[in-house]
């Protein structure tokens, strides 16, 4: 799996002109799946995000967690992160997991997240959608966690 993450000081999603989830102070999810991803990379990753020390602290030192600032989470499904550019101008995406497998990781993790104490929000899985994204700092990190088969 591999994972954009924005801290923001807002984010918001649109599919058709609609606002469908919108968010404060948090971080912006950008995630990928890959075929042969599952569970464990889905906990590792929820984890991970919520403990992750990216947020200011009373000394102005990034030093506090997402769940120290009670922020919030919205993911977003993106199978982009898995384009391969190496050859020719248009990218590959068959790195990518087919969204029968994708999907149901997706929204795992989200419940993961949400189980580590994280409001977290989504986007709509294969719509078109128009992700708004406040990027505090700017502060934007990726982090992978390769399933042991790829």
């Amino acid at each position: 799996m591999r994972v954009v993450l924005q801290r923001v000081t807002h984010g918001r999603v649109s599919v058709d002109g609609k606002t469908i989830a919108e968010i404060g102070l948090g971080v912006v999810i950008l995630l990928g799946v890959g075929p042969h991803d599952g569970e464990e990379q889905a906990h590792y990753l929820a984890e991970k995000i919520a403990n992750l020390r990216i947020f200011e602290d009373d000394q102005g030192k990034i030093n506090r967690s997402l769940l120290e600032v009670g922020g919030a989470a919205l993911v977003v499904s993106q199978f982009t992160l898995y384009a391969d550019t190496r050859k020719g101008r248009r990218p590959s995406f068959t790195d990518a997991a087919l969204p029968e497998i994708a999907r149901p990781l997706v929204e795992r993790f989200t419940e993961l997240l949400r189980a580590q104490g994280v409001p977290a929000q989504t986007g709509e899985f294969g719509a078109h959608m128009l992700v708004e994204i406040a990027n505090d700092g700017p502060v934007t990190i990726l982090i992978e966690r390769d399933s042991p088969l790829s």
